[in-house]
Formats: structure tokens, sequence, C-alpha cells
């Protein structure tokens, strides 16, 4: 389990972007390493840190940070 901090900074990593600039509020296109490639690498992210498989429901619902976080907690792998 980890806290939202470290969570934040494993997205910034994912989608290689400055971590000051990821925050749950920011929205995918702001982003711009949150793309076809970037997805491959979130997909398999959460599969070598989690063991989650996320399904293309999961991908399509991601609209910003903060939604990629509330599947961590769903899974409870997110600290509340």
């Amino acid at each position: 389990m980890i806290g939202q901090d470290e969570a934040l900074q494993w997205i910034a990593e994912i989608f290689e972007e400055p971590p000051d600039l990821v925050r749950p509020d920011t929205p995918q296109e702001e982003i711009l390493g949150w793309d076809s490639l970037g997805v491959l690498s979130l997909i398999a992210g959460f599969d070598e840190r989690f063991e989650i498989t996320l399904s293309e429901t999961d991908i399509a619902e991601f609209q910003k940070v903060d939604d990629i976080l509330d599947l961590l907690r769903k899974h409870g792998k997110l600290e509340e």
C-alpha cells in the first residue's frame, strides 16, 4: 500500500512528467506523456507494481489523475 504522494510520483514517472505537474485534479489533456504509449506504460505499471490488470473500461474512464488514484483505492493499494 502506498500514500498519495508516492502514487503521484509513480504516475509522473510513468508519463515522464515533472512531479509538480501531476496533481489529482490534473486532466489527461495537460499531461503530454498521457498518450497511447503512456497508456501502455500505465497498464504495465499497474500489472508489475500492483498486480492489477486494467480493463478497457478502466482505461476509457481515466480522464484525470484522480481517476487513476481512485482505481488504486478501489483495489486497496492506496492509503486513505
